[in-house]
Parts: C-alpha cells; sequence; structure tokens
C-alpha cells in the first residue's frame, strides 16, 4: 500500500472525510502524521505513543482549548484511535525559530496567547507534575535498550533544589499546553493559534514560557518581549525565576522522552542527539550563576 493509499484508507473511516476526494497534503509532524484535507486538518497518532498519552485526556484539552478560542475548532477526537479533526486555520504559517526571530512582533503574539489559554478558566483533566514526569519516563526506558546520558542521575539530584524553591511559594495551577514547540505555533501576523494538546495538563503557567524560549531560542531581548506581553509590564523575579528554572526543567524532562523516541525507532529525527544536546544545555544553564540567583528569586 502506497503512503497517498494507506492515509486515503485512514480519511474513509472517519465520517467527516469518507466522501472526500480532493487533495491532501503532508503537514510534517514529529511523532504523528499531520494532512490537510481541504478546510480541514487530521492527526494521526505515531506508533507508540499510547505509551505516554492519554488520548481521553487530550480529546478533553483540545475541545477547551478551541473554546478557549486559542486553538481550531475541533470537528473529531477519538479517544480510542487517537486520531484528531480540526478545522484548518487559512494563511496561518507554523513557526520555526527562525520566524520567531524573523516575523515582528511574534514572541508578544505568543506570550498573548499563552496569557489567553492560562486566564481562560479551563480545567484539563492531566496535572502536570514535571518530577513525576521524570520518574515515569524512567520506569519505561527501564523495560528498553536505551542508556542515559552519563550524569542523568546526578542532575536529577542536583534539581532536588529546585524542587524545592518552586514548592516553598506554590502558585495556583493553569490550563497549559506544557509542550510548546515552535511547530505547535500558527501565526497569521495579527494573531497566534496553539495546537496538540497531548501533554497538556494544570500546571505552573511559567512552565509554558520557559519551554517556548528554549524551544524557540529566544535570546534575552525576545524573552523580555514575551514577557512584558504576557504580564503587561515587567515580571516579578519570582515569575522571571520561575521561567528561566523551567527552562532547564523543560530540558531534564524532554532528553528522557528524546530518549523513548530512540527506543520505539522513531525515524523523524536523530533522537539521540536530540536527548544528549537537551542534556547538555539542562547541565550548562545549571552550572552558571543566575540560575542560582533566580532559585534564590523563587524561594524568596
Amino acid at each position: 500500500m502506497t503512503p497517498d493509499e494507506e492515509i486515503r484508507a485512514v480519511t474513509a473511516t472517519i465520517p467527516e472525510l469518507a466522501g472526500y476526494s480532493g487533495g491532501i497534503e503532508r503537514l510534517g509532524g514529529l511523532t504523528n502524521r499531520v494532512f490537510r484535507a481541504g478546510d480541514l486538518c487530521l492527526r494521526i497518532p505515531g506508533a507508540g505513543t499510547e505509551e505516554y498519552i492519554n488520548r481521553a485526556h487530550e480529546a478533553v484539552a483540545a475541545r477547551a482549548a478551541a473554546a478557549a478560542n486559542v486553538s481550531p475548532e475541533v470537528i473529531r477526537a477519538d479517544a480510542e484511535t487517537g486520531i484528531i479533526l480540526t478545522r484548518f486555520i487559512e494563511g496561518a504559517v507554523t513557526m520555526t525559530p527562525e520566524l520567531f526571530a524573523s516575523r515582528k512582533s511574534a514572541p508578544t503574539r505568543a506570550g498573548q496567547v499563552l496569557r489567553q489559554l492560562h486566564g481562560s478558566g479551563a480545567e484539563f483533566p492531566f496535572r502536570f507534575d514535571l518530577f513525576a514526569m521524570i520518574d515515569d519516563y524512567l520506569a519505561i526506558l527501564g523495560t528498553k535498550d536505551v542508556a542515559l546520558p552519563a550524569g542523568y542521575h546526578d542532575v536529577v539530584a542536583e534539581a532536588d533544589a529546585v524542587r524545592q524553591a518552586l514548592s516553598a511559594h506554590e502558585l495556583p495551577s493553569a490550563p497549559c499546553h506544557c509542550d510548546p514547540l515552535c511547530e505547535n505555533f500558527l501565526d497569521t501576523g495579527q494573531r497566534m493559534w496553539i495546537v496538540d494538546w497531548e501533554y497538556s495538563g494544570m500546571n505552573d503557567p511559567m512552565w509554558d514560557l520557559g519551554d517556548l524560549s528554549v524551544e524557540a531560542g529566544f535570546d534575552a531581548h525576545q524573552d523580555d518581549e514575551m514577557l512584558h506581553a504576557y504580564f503587561g509590564g515587567e515580571p516579578a523575579p519570582r515569575d522571571r525565576g520561575r521561567m528561566v528554572i523551567y527552562k532547564a526543567m523543560c530540558d531534564l524532562l524532554w532528553t528522557l522522552w528524546g530518549l523513548i523516541q530512540l527506543a520505539n525507532n522513531n525515524p523523524a529525527d536523530d533522537f539521540q542527539a536530540y536527548a544528549d544536546g537537551r542534556f547538555s544545555r539542562c547541565k550548562a544553564l545549571m552550572a552558571t550563576p543566575e540560575f542560582s540567583g533566580h532559585l534564590a528569586a523563587v524561594r524568596g
């Protein structure tokens, strides 16, 4: 069966696409496959993702995010198959680090849409607990033939100071995307939309800002632009500190995610290099004097 025949066989099982005979365009996807079919967008989950993705939770979050007007309308969200069908956003470009740097005010629009999401009052069923997820991913990797980076457990132990700082003055959880890759942001030039709610949950909202900063390779100016748009002015030191702390912690978590992709033989990327790069960046940031200062601001 050719790739086109395979996707046509899938669309034939979806009532909203059963009679569709027009063109189908592959849009990408790192672990999943994403296609455009007319004015609809089809997401087919990748092999092995059921190990760590709760599709029922994702479906609830996708609908809640659409109701909050930060994500496209959901036409179908099948919790059993993981297939999601949404409205295609005409005129929007899929963001990359380069586009975040070159499109005027893109960090501002990202900060604004994240503020809209976090303040929406939506209730996501999953609770995104960073350190519990690290433990869960380590457990999954314990069943697979893949090695952790040298010193990983030492860095996890060092992160206990982060855990203590974050728990010293816990903030109310908000509905968060939790996986703000650049490719999950669609920009029309007037506003941003966010897609892909696989990892979404109630979380510290500064996670989304810190993770996006890492994924987009933001410099200090872009961080300031995003933070000022989000807070409507200069953020408090503790808020900036939480954002920076989460830059390191997202790399620590996604290192393990990359190794799971490697163990699952995901061909979409060089996941060994992905995991190694993430871990090196995490260690480098945690070793800076500035990181200690941000920890102190959060504790205080």
